[in-house]
């Protein structure tokens, strides 16, 4: 009998043992996972904004950068006339890295090879009435490491590598929705256009339309109203 009790508290003890085990391992994958959360948008130095360019004027942005220096630029016209704008990268020497004349969307990345700063213009001069809505994404340098994982000499474990998987799948949807938000504020805003242009379109029909009505309705009138007599008479001597 002792010896059924004493069996039976061993058990209980290895129970808690593996309730305490599994608590302290979920906690910490919580824990890894928020660090995720927290540090999936968090870049050494980045700048992502959406810009409104007006016609006949240029924009540029300054960055100054290290050598050595990993180095993205990407844009993208969102709405605005023909969806094309000038965009020119240039070193600190003035050494033009990337130009290109009248893209709706481009991408750039390189590393620097000196430092000092860099500039991103993007010029609407072309344009003499449209303005250009505009989005840019400029990054420099690389994403740092999530917490606790800066300096890890040994094997990343199953919670760090899954955490680290959840690091980069945010990041990647991250990227997704902001492409699909453009994508869709540029589908919208074609949409808008399509509906004013056939709006402006069936007013045009509208008052031809009219116009033709009011027209055929005085030429009948002529041909069934009736003429004077000495309106006939002096037709017929002429």
């Amino acid at each position: 009998m002792t010896d059924g009790r004493s069996r039976l508290e061993q058990i209980k003890f290895e129970l808690q043992k593996l309730q305490v085990f599994c608590l302290r391992n979920t906690m910490e994958f919580f824990l890894f996972a928020l660090f995720a959360v927290f540090s999936s948008v968090h870049i050494s130095n980045a700048v992502e904004l959406t810009f409104e360019l007006p016609d006949n004027e240029k924009q540029c942005f300054y960055e100054d950068i290290k050598a050595g220096e990993k180095t993205s630029v990407e844009f993208q016209v969102v709405t605005g006339g023909n969806y094309d704008v000038d965009c020119q990268i240039k070193g600190p020497d003035d050494r033009i890295l990337y130009n290109k004349v009248k893209e709706q969307y481009g991408d750039h990345s390189f590393t620097t090879e000196k430092a000092g700063t860099y500039s991103v213009c993007f010029s609407n001069e072309f344009s003499t009435f449209s303005h250009k809505i505009i989005y840019l994404d400029w990054q420099t340098g690389e994403e740092k490491p999530l917490p606790g994982l800066e300096e890890h000499h040994q094997a990343l474990t199953q919670m760090e590598t899954s955490a680290q998987a959840v690091h980069e799948n945010l990041n990647a949807v991250d990227d997704y929705q902001t492409h699909y938000k453009l994508r869709e504020t540029q589908g919208r805003k074609r949409a808008e256009e399509l509906g004013e242009r056939v709006l402006y379109w069936s007013v045009g029909e509208t008052i031809a339309i009219l116009l033709v009505t009011i027209g055929q309705v005085f030429v009948l009138r002529n041909f069934f109203a009736e003429k004077k007599p000495s309106e006939m008479g002096y037709r017929q001597l002429h």
